[in-house]
């Protein structure tokens, strides 16, 4: 029988005789341990003839050894994972009573205002104040209205700023000077983020987080202060003066400016003064302020298309912890001038919770990101560390932001009039902006690009999960890329070297190659996606056979509340560099407000957001709850396109309608995971469309029926299975408005592909357009016949899409309209037997 022992490498008993290992051996052996912690048996053997000195021990005393050097490795790493929760329980337990002693602080001042408010109310019928006990009601509110002399730009009025900055701030992270309210969700622990709190009846919006974070104050310090290293909404902080202070700190003044997160709302900006000093006991003090002229400072004009907004004292109060790290407060107070924005946007600037998840709770995680990227070491897949994964996903979101905002100053121009059309399209030829897009493709093939072009759009959502939608869209490509991809992608080559972001997604189909990072903190997913299949059009031969996108995910947990999801992706070439320049496109859904009724947005509600709804739609609705998302949203859409510059025109058609043709498509499959399309019994409701359709379609085999004497759709169709047919119906049946010059109103899934357009598209073009002189001549001959007889058979011929394809048609019947009163609504074609040319 043989027992161990795990309390050194000294030795080990062997059928009672103590065997002990000679300094030599032992250090021999740790060698081989860290090489190999679990030999086998025949890799001991080897390890005894490889090791002269380790030739007098027998092979089961070598196994011995291993099994109490791995014993001992355990303890050691649980003794001290052990320790680290100890530390963290300390930590967090003087955090609870430090709030414990807050909010018993608050209580009594509460129970003292209602006695006094009380009292003289019984006394008198108009009280009159007591100045004499305000500082005991308020306990570090009266410095709120405090009376200071006449303040300057001075470095003694700039401290005197600073200092007042310091005392509201501290009322507010340790004091009674805003009323704190647990945030909705947040309960602390030790595998909380922290104790996150909401203000109550304050002015503007304010949150506060209290948490332990792995590393020293003055690093912590350095993070915070570089706020767009983190906060992803900041587009950049200016340090504009620095002052030092007589104790040892520093007074900054600082302009900053933010991002809009969607197009339906401007971009902010702050003027701020930044105070940074360490206090009597250590604690390192971070605090900002907005310099406003009530305080006679320095001032900062307005800055064209930003909203100028107020910080009020807010900051970051960091604290050393005992046996390493930082206990930190941070509080962040501002009025967002919700004013400026549209009334259905304005929860997003007047909510204290979504404050707190985007910059509060931001600053949070990100401490506790690169506390635990410093303690491990290791890299992460595609040979990167975290710190370079990181910045890859900030490049993309940053650039995703760029486009979207569209700033002057970095090149974007507005092409036609802001306002006049659903979507926007802007125009970028700075240098800055092309530098290194002009890069030669594999086959040595240099497209030359004279500049980059965005469109964008937003749009309401309703009784949609944000988070649901999300991933339906990450999972699910060829929902959204599916209408016409190779003209748009073929388009796009040839005008420049950027493909459309994502057309080969749809039609070709993608797969996740390389995952590069997943924070479980963040939920945050960064991954390389191959799309595969090209080449099946001359143009993608250029481009190579395999086209990669980078992509980044976020905001898929359907239980968080209130979350913004976004799904941002750019085209990257198969050699990719961590510099190598970006286009980033994609969406982002912004949660609106929960406890209001919504109105119904505003929205096209097209044929194709009727049909063939799928099963995964119905799976994620039966597993959605109230709790994990509002009521509506707003989602906005952003893809940039390299051009040449005398294709400027044709580009920037073919964004418009790829861009509408997706938003038709978030519709659909929107429409498909609302839960409103459900019944009581978990099925979908048997209304297939809108009304106004099916009234139409009905018409449509009715005049035909009429005219022709056949059936249009097979006989014993219902009512509603008459728009689903004409829908699937093989010949592309298209209506046309009876107008001087008539535009397309309806078509069916053969007239859309044939137009190489969508539905919500399909009203820009004119009947004239798709045909060329011969087609335009047999038209003007056959008109009349149409109008008189009500019908007219047409020879086959070409006509043209919209993308200029050329499309061949045996033959085609154009017929009237008549509505339930026998008067012409409009006029309709059906192209038999097309193809491309």
């Amino acid at each position: 029988m043989m027992s161990m022992s795990c309390k050194d490498g000294k030795g080990v008993m062997d059928n009672g005789k103590y065997v002990r290992y000679t300094p030599e051996q032992v250090e021999a052996l740790e060698r081989l341990y860290h090489e190999c912690p679990k030999p086998s048996s025949i890799r001991r053997q080897q390890l005894i003839r490889e090791c002269p000195i380790l030739s007098n021990i027998e092979p089961k005393q070598i196994k011995v050894w291993f099994q109490n050097r791995r014993c001992r490795e355990k303890q050691r790493k649980e003794a001290s994972r052990l320790q680290a929760v100890n530390r963290k329980l300390t930590a967090m337990n003087k955090l609870l009573m430090e709030e414990n002693d807050r909010l018993q602080k608050q209580v009594s001042h509460l129970v003292y205002d209602n006695g006094y408010f009380r009292q003289h109310t019984q006394n008198s019928g108009l009280p009159t104040k007591d100045t004499s006990c305000e500082s005991v009601v308020t306990s570090g509110q009266h410095h709120m209205t405090p009376q200071h002399p006449p303040r300057d730009a001075s470095p003694a009025g700039l401290l005197s700023i600073a200092e007042e900055t310091l005392t509201e701030f501290l009322s507010k992270a340790t004091g009674t000077a805003v009323e704190w309210v647990q945030m909705p969700g947040m309960k602390p622990g030790p595998d909380s983020i922290g104790i996150v709190a909401i203000s109550h009846g304050c002015p503007g919006v304010a949150a506060r987080a209290c948490g332990l974070v792995g590393l020293e104050p003055t690093r912590v310090a350095e993070i915070l202060k570089d706020r767009p290293s983190w906060f992803r909404d900041c587009r950049a902080v200016d340090v504009l003066n620095v002052l030092p202070t007589a104790n040892g700190g520093t007074i900054e003044l600082l302009y900053m400016q933010l991002y809009a997160p969607t197009t339906l709302a401007p971009a902010r900006d702050f003027w701020l003064l930044r105070y940074t000093s360490v206090m009597e006991d250590g604690s390192l003090v971070v605090c900002e302020r907005s310099l406003t002229n009530t305080q006679n400072g320095p001032s900062m004009p307005p800055v064209q298309n930003f909203v100028r907004a107020e910080m009020f004292p807010s900051g970051y109060l960091i604290r050393p912890c005992e046996g390493g790290g930082s206990i930190i407060h941070i509080v962040d107070h501002m009025n967002l001038e919700a004013w400026s924005v549209p009334e259905v946007l304005r929860p997003l600037y007047e909510s204290s919770t979504v404050l707190a998840q985007k910059t509060t709770m931001t600053a949070l995680r990100q401490l506790r990101q690169i506390a635990q990227e410093a303690s491990q070491s290791c890299a992460s897949n595609w040979g990167q560390r975290p710190v370079a994964l990181r910045a890859l996903s900030q490049r993309l979101n940053k650039g995703f932001n760029e486009a979207l905002n569209g700033f002057t100053d970095e090149g974007w121009a507005l092409m036609g009039t802001e306002g006049m059309d659903d979507v926007t399209i802007l125009v970028n030829s700075s240098p800055d902006k092309l530098m290194g897009l002009n890069l030669s493709f594999n086959n040595g093939f240099t497209p030359v690009s004279n500049g980059v072009l965005c469109a964008k759009a937003s749009m309401l959502l309703q009784n949609v999960p944000p988070a649901i939608l999300l991933r339906f869209l990450r999972e699910h490509r060829s929902e959204w890329a599916d209408t016409n991809i190779d003209a748009y992608s073929a388009a796009a080559v040839k005008v420049g070297p950027c493909s459309l972001p994502g057309s080969r997604i749809g039609n070709y189909g993608g797969q996740v190659i390389l995952p590069l990072a997943h924070t479980i903190e963040h939920e945050e997913l960064l991954e390389v996606i191959k799309l595969e299949g090209a080449g099946h059009c001359p143009e993608e031969a250029i481009m190579g056979r395999d086209m990669f996108l980078l992509q980044m995910c976020s905001g898929m947990d359907e239980n968080a509340v209130g979350t913004c999801a976004e799904l941002i992706f750019a085209p990257i070439d198969a050699s990719f560099a961590d510099d190598a320049p970006l286009l980033p496109s994609g969406f982002r859904i912004i949660p609106l407000d929960t406890g209001k009724e919504a109105s119904s947005p505003n929205r096209t509600l097209d044929l194709a957001s009727a049909l063939e709804i799928g099963s995964a739609g119905n799976k994620a609705c039966n597993n959605y709850t109230a709790a994990s998302g509002s009521t509506r949203s707003v989602m906005t859409i952003a893809f940039e396109f390299a051009f040449e510059s005398h294709m400027q025109e044709n580009v920037a058609s073919m964004a418009r309608q790829y861009v509408r043709s997706i938003i038709a498509s978030v519709q659909r499959v929107a429409l498909a995971l609302s839960p409103s399309r459900l019944d009581g019994n978990g099925g979908l409701r048997p209304q297939l469309g809108p009304p106004e359709a099916q009234t139409l379609a009905r018409w449509i085999c009715q005049s035909y029926r009429c005219y022709l004497g056949v059936e249009l759709l097979k006989s014993g169709v219902g009512s509603e299975s008459i728009l689903k047919s004409l829908w699937h119906h093989p010949d592309a049946v298209m209506c046309c408005s009876l107008k001087a010059s008539p535009v397309f109103t309806f078509g069916n899934q053969a007239g859309v592909d044939m137009l190489e357009t969508t539905l919500a598209a399909l009203q820009d073009i004119t009947l004239e357009k798709i045909f060329d002189d011969h087609g335009k001549r047999n038209l003007s001959s056959e008109f009349p016949q149409i109008m008189q007889q009500g019908f007219a058979c047409l020879q086959g011929g070409i006509c043209l899409s919209s993308m200029g394809r050329p499309v061949s048609y045996e033959r085609a019947v154009a017929w009237k309209v008549l509505n339930e009163d026998e008067n012409a609504q409009c006029i309709c074609f059906m192209f038999m037997n097309w193809s491309f040319v």
